[in-house]
């Protein structure tokens, strides 16, 4: 059969929509566990992604669970975070943490998804590429129970699979999500960032370098930050990240940011014309669980479709494995008890896993929009080493939970002090 000829009624288990890191991660576990799955992606692999590439300690124990170490230690390792901000750097190794490990990795996405999606796929999913879910399946008005797919390529499928679940992970703009009904929170934060390639001699360094002092042309703070993160292949990527809730922003020119930050950083990077390796690239990004509903009588969304991005740093790729993850235990558990019900611990693992800390970081990116309140905190913090090792312990989320309702203290007693300091 040509493999753009209608697949007829295909059934499954559970029907993963997007195979990046959350769809990838949950059809994984899912098929380990022995369960039938069908996961489908719209382009083909390797395929690229936005994104700034750094993989921090959550995301690589979560690989590493996954049984892809050795894969990762033929990638760009760090040790941990060189902030930089008001003529002050601050080199900031991953700090000790039980059941991860003090070190990340630089790696494409267009390399990394390609690697765990063909891991699910070698764990027994069945992973039909070209091939874009288009319309829901609905039963009764209001389970969804699969989708009809069309072939994007030569070799995609078109056809219906009906499933006894449905997973949702088409990433942050979620054209499958929005056709079942979820909805952003336009009152929770939402990230905008562009990154892009260039050749640099600096380009193995053993830190992801971040500038916290961001700036646009004309010299204005901006509520976010800059980075260079180091593929060790000659490459670096460069890019820059809007944080905020505030409609001030909405209206930034990233691009002009980007170039800004560009004839900003120094000279030794050897960025220029000369050196990019291509047009950069952007999109915006849903955060701390800012899109919903999250769950139905019969589906679940998962990682950036669900708007799992970290507020705090803009992180989503360790999210998508670990809410595939738990997506999947989830459905395990459904399946083995032949109890849809079981769908419904899905919400309550997330608040636990994510609530107050997610509630916590959507605060301090409210705080963090107005810009003198960004530079009294910037400046606060680099002037202390101890007091930047803890906020890197809490914008990557690296506490404990015994330690995040210390560290909303500590977040207060900043917003408290940056709002005691002049607005100038």
């Amino acid at each position: 059969m040509n493999p753009t000829d209608a697949v007829g009624d295909h059934d499954c288990d559970v029907l993963v929509i997007g195979a990046g890191p959350s769809g990838s991660s949950c059809a994984y576990w899912l098929a380990k566990a022995g369960h039938d799955v069908v996961l489908v992606e719209r382009k083909a692999f390797p395929r690229e992604k936005t994104c700034g590439d750094g993989l921090t300690p959550r995301s690589v124990r979560q690989l590493q669970d996954m049984g892809l170490a050795q894969e990762l230690a033929a990638c760009h390792r760090y040790e941990g975070l060189r902030s930089h901000g008001f003529g002050r750097s601050l080199e900031l190794p991953w700090p000790p943490v039980p059941g991860l490990p003090r070190y990340g990795y630089v790696v494409t996405r267009k390399d990394l998804d390609a690697m765990v999606a063909d891991h699910a796929a070698k764990a027994g999913a069945t992973l039909w590429e070209h091939t874009e879910a288009v319309e829901p399946i609905m039963e009764g008005g209001q389970a969804l129970r699969g989708a009809r797919l069309v072939a994007k390529g030569d070799d995609g499928r078109s056809g219906r699979v009906k499933a006894r679940y449905v997973v949702v992970a088409d990433g942050a703009n979620s054209r499958f999500g929005w056709s079942i009904g979820n909805q952003r929170n336009r009152a929770y934060p939402q990230g905008m960032a562009l990154r892009g390639y260039w050749s640099s001699p600096r380009h193995d360094e053993p830190w992801i370098d971040s500038w916290l002092d961001l700036r646009d042309q004309a010299g204005n703070a901006m509520p976010g930050y800059g980075w260079i993160f180091p593929l060790g292949d000659g490459r670096i990527n460069v890019g820059v990240g809007l944080l905020t809730t505030s409609a001030k922003w909405k209206g930034a020119n990233t691009t002009q940011m980007l170039e800004a930050f560009c004839s900003f950083v120094p000279e030794s990077w050897g960025i220029s014309p000369a050196t990019c390796l291509g047009p950069a690239t952007g999109g915006r990004l849903p955060m701390g669980l800012s899109v919903g509903p999250r769950s139905g009588p019969t589906h679940l969304v998962v990682g950036d479709a669900s708007g799992m991005i970290n507020p705090f740093n803009g992180e989503g790729i360790a999210y998508g494995y670990e809410t595939g993850r738990l997506a999947a235990a989830v459905l395990g558990q459904a399946l083995a008890r032949n109890d849809a019900g079981e769908l419904r611990l899905y919400e309550q693992r997330l608040q636990a896993e994510y609530g107050l800390y997610y509630r916590v970081a959507r605060a301090f990116v409210r705080a963090i929009s107005r810009p003198h309140v960004m530079r009294a905190c910037t400046l606060t913090g680099m002037q202390s080493r101890s007091l930047m090792e803890w906020l890197l312990r809490i914008m990557s989320n690296m506490l404990r939970p015994d330690e995040i309702g210390p560290a909303e203290a500590a977040y207060k007693a900043v917003a408290a002090l940056a709002r005691a300091r002049p607005a100038h």
